[in-house]
């Protein structure tokens, strides 16, 4: 282990330390807003602490510039604050709904052409021949189909 005279090393790590401190460049806060993104992080975050310090002074003494900056890196639209959509994210939405929805009719049309006919149980003498069951078998005789009183279609809903 290498031992120095106290006074030599703490004025060589004096002088370091003040070099460091010096050749750190602070960038200037003029336009913070358009060149934020541009700023690597070390830069963001030194500019960071130099505004958490010029906060701690009276706001009367700030320039509109540092209030301005205090303000973009508390509040502005960065980092989490960044806003998850565009400006047209609204009418992509509702492009994509429409077109979907008419995907999904012309899907619908396009299965119901290849079925040759319709099901036999959707034919006026199959729901007319249900409703004589019904009335057979007496179903609902209060209300319903079987009732004295029932003046309704019963189950026929074809129009022919």
């Amino acid at each position: 282990m290498l031992r120095f005279p106290s006074r030599i090393s703490q004025s060589v790590f004096r002088n370091i330390s003040v070099r460091s401190a010096s050749t750190a460049s602070v960038p200037s806060i003029d336009n913070l807003e358009t060149r934020w993104k541009s700023l690597s992080s070390q830069e963001q975050q030194t500019l960071t602490k130099e505004l958490e310090e010029l906060q701690k002074q009276d706001w009367h003494q700030l320039s509109v510039d540092q209030k301005k900056a205090a303000y973009y890196v508390a509040f502005g639209p960065h980092g989490p604050r960044k806003p998850l959509h565009g400006s047209n994210h609204g009418i992509k939405v509702s492009i994509g709904v429409i077109g979907c929805l008419l995907a999904g009719v012309g899907l619908f049309y396009y299965i119901e052409s290849l079925v040759p006919e319709k099901p036999r149980t959707l034919t006026r003498e199959w729901e007319e021949a249900t409703n004589e069951r019904l009335r057979q078998e007496k179903v609902n005789p209060i209300s319903g189909i079987s009732s004295e009183d029932y003046s309704g279609k019963g189950y026929v809903v074809s129009s022919k």
